[in-house]
């Protein structure tokens, strides 16, 4: 698959961000999308029985933690043909999967239904092909549980007081039906275990940060989209310690009412505009570093590599490939303000995806 779309350099994009502060209905009866642009909390009510390709319909819960040393990817998805619940363990340092264990099932039109929001208190238990997966969230906290054989997590999050998100409502062009709808929850000091055969690895609140990625979409066949995310303490000049993270995504259908960009300070969101990579790392730039600018200057970060988790599944009409990357990143972020925040040496990564399903 070729790139399709290369960032606010190439397009000439100046992104609108249209921000809904209100509770607001994601479709239609006749399935029509009636909501476009980005939210602070998840104010889109979502009525999965108005999504009317119902075999497009695709729902998703997946957390990825780490301490830039290891990371776990924990994920429930249902994408109507199917689903699994899945569990991962990867040593990013080594480049090497630890551990991994899945579920699946067929058939997810009418079962597995996972709540309407990420961001607020809800309940998730499932058991899929011989795998747990629970999702115990509350106003201030989230645990999570996966089990099948061998491998067994538990992980809490905190959830800060007034935590903010980005949720955003991305359309595509001719089609008026299909949309994009993801909340990406980050900053959230993450601790718990992952227990796997020949041995267990822990996670703690010191160096770790969960981010949620909650995904609710109807989408065409082809998909290509850039996503990274990062979160880590820094002083202020004072000496004081804050949670400082990023969410970048870029890519995925019309952006001309909102982009789903955001610096978070302390759990609060600060909106920025459309952000581009210096050079398309396709295909053998994926191990250089990084540059990324925003249209208003006020993201302009570099990362530098230290491994590529890339994955290619490829079944059938269906493929799946991805080139995660995760590296330390240096540079400045600006609040809107206008405090500008230096980040020296930020563990975080971005993907880059092409996928058909």
């Amino acid at each position: 698959m070729e790139k399709t779309y290369a960032g606010w350099k190439e397009s000439g994009l100046k992104s609108k961000q249209t921000e809904y502060t209100q509770a607001t209905p994601l479709l239609a009866d006749d399935g029509t999308l009636l909501a476009k642009g980005w939210a602070r909390h998840n104010v889109f009510e979502y009525d999965r029985d108005k999504v009317k390709k119902v075999m497009r319909r695709k729902e998703w819960d997946f957390y990825q933690l780490s301490d830039g040393k290891f990371m776990a990817q924990i994920s429930f998805a249902n994408i109507s043909l199917g689903g699994y619940a899945s569990a991962v363990l990867v040593d990013l340092k080594n480049g090497k999967t630890v551990a991994t264990a899945m579920g699946a099932f067929l058939g997810g039109k009418d079962k597995y239904i996972l709540p309407p929001k990420g961001d607020v208190p809800n309940k998730v238990d499932f058991t899929v092909g011989g795998a747990q997966f629970k999702i115990d969230t509350e106003e201030n906290t989230r645990t999570i549980y996966f089990k099948k054989g061998g491998i067994e997590c538990g992980f809490t999050m905190d959830i800060l007081p007034g935590h903010e998100n980005i949720t955003t409502v991305l359309p595509f062009k001719d089609y008026p039906d299909r949309y994009f709808m993801t909340t990406k929850q980050n900053s959230m000091p993450c601790e718990g275990t992952f227990k796997y055969e020949g041995g267990c690895y822990e996670f703690s609140k010191e160096d770790t940060f969960c981010v949620l990625d909650w995904g609710r979409v109807d989408t065409p066949y082809n998909l290509v989209w850039y996503w990274g995310n990062g979160s880590a303490y820094v002083n202020d000049a004072e000496g004081n310690r804050h949670i400082v993270g990023f969410e970048i995504t870029w890519g995925i259908g019309d952006e001309s009412n909102a982009t789903e960009t955001c610096i978070f300070y302390d759990g609060k969101a600060h909106k920025f505009g459309a952000v581009d990579v210096a050079e398309f790392p396709k295909p053998d730039k994926y191990m250089q570093p990084w540059r990324f600018v925003s249209e208003d200057g006020r993201f302009d970060l570099t990362m530098t590599p230290f491994f590529d988790h890339h994955s290619d599944l490829n079944i059938l009409v269906m493929r799946m490939h991805s080139h995660q990357v995760h590296g330390l990143w240096n540079g400045t972020v600006t609040l809107d303000d206008g405090t500008k925040i230096e980040i020296k040496d930020m563990y975080a990564f971005c993907e880059y995806v092409e996928n058909r399903w």
